[in-house]
């Protein structure tokens, strides 16, 4: 019995190499050690990994990770590249899809970037089979250059899924962000307490029908004034009338200036405080003759701003028939 322990334990070594011992296929091989992040490679293994003969396809993403080199770029797209292989490796159990990740830092394939005439990072390029049902005749890769920026695991998952053909492509899956759920709902807690706490002060002034009539009134005037056509067409503030004098209206009922819509909208509002002013204000005074005086003085207001109105549509059109005194 005892010789049979010391012959076990004399063949493990052997056994344990057995084990270690390449199945031959070399797209197991390396799937076995891709399963939790993309493979990382060096001038060799790329090598190896990319050439033909091959019955699958490989995602390789070139970069310069190291903070001497300075791409920001590469430091940001990293995180999204490594969820991108651990979601399509973890979604595609049995490997049906034929496609591996790796990724080739700058710092180990100097020769490879150097072959591929490479000056910028990142890089991602796609290798089709060279055999197989799926093999392509091009054996140039397909190359994603990072020209907007760094994008989202989403984009390039989408740009991978066009080039392979049918089959099993799995989503991106997110780890769930609990950091942000906390912040959120902290920041909801927090909108609610403030509004809980002020409400007492602000509904007053938000049920305040004078605030909300001025900012009508406000809104009206700007708005009938020709406010948004100035930032529409970019209108200038004046223009010159070629005798070396300013013009403060322009010719036409489809043109106007910026000071042109201010004049404007300032009599409209001398014409809207005049009117408010004789239909709620006046009617309350109690004495007679300062009624009478208030009467005759927001008449006359309305007479003359509006007879200034009509001059000024007189003025931008000549055609214009009506008119009133004095002007």
């Amino acid at each position: 019995m005892r010789w049979f322990q010391l012959l076990a334990v004399s063949l493990l070594p052997f056994t344990a190499l057995a084990a270690k011992k390449p199945s031959g296929d070399r797209f197991s091989d390396f799937r076995a050690k891709s399963l939790s992040a993309p493979l990382k490679l060096d001038d060799v293994v790329y090598n190896k990994l990319t050439q033909a003969p091959r019955d699958y396809a490989v995602a390789v993403l070139l970069t310069a990770l190291e903070t001497r080199f300075g791409c920001q770029l590469c430091r940001e797209f990293q995180p999204e590249w490594d969820l991108l292989a651990r979601s399509w490796m973890k979604g595609d159990t049995t490997g049906e899809s034929r496609l591996l990740f790796g990724t080739l830092d700058f710092m180990d394939g100097k020769n490879t970037f150097q072959s591929l005439m490479l000056q910028t990072a990142p890089v991602l390029l796609l290798f089709h089979p060279t055999t197989g049902p799926n093999a392509k005749v091009d054996s140039q890769p397909a190359r994603f250059d990072f020209t907007n920026g760094p994008q989202p695991a989403e984009v390039i998952h989408s740009w991978i899924s066009r080039q392979l053909p049918e089959g099993p492509k799995p989503p991106v899956s997110r780890p769930v962000n609990y950091l942000k759920i906390i912040s959120v709902t902290t920041a909801i807690l927090g909108v609610v307490t403030l509004v809980t706490v002020t409400a007492p002060y602000i509904l007053p002034i938000l049920q305040n029908r004078n605030l909300w009539a001025a900012f009508s009134l406000i809104a009206v005037l700007l708005f009938t004034s020709g406010h948004m056509f100035n930032h529409i067409r970019k209108v200038p503030y004046v223009a010159g009338d070629g005798k070396g004098g300013i013009s403060y209206f322009a010719g036409g009922f489809s043109n106007q200036f910026g000071l042109e819509t201010q004049i404007i909208a300032a009599i409209y509002g001398i014409l809207s405080f005049a009117t408010i002013s004789l239909a709620l204000k006046v009617p309350r005074m109690a004495d007679p003759k300062a009624q009478q005086f208030a009467v005759f003085l927001w008449g006359g207001v309305l007479l003359g701003m509006y007879s200034f109105l009509m001059s000024i549509f007189r003025m931008k059109n000549g055609g214009y028939p009506f008119w009133l005194p004095p002007f």
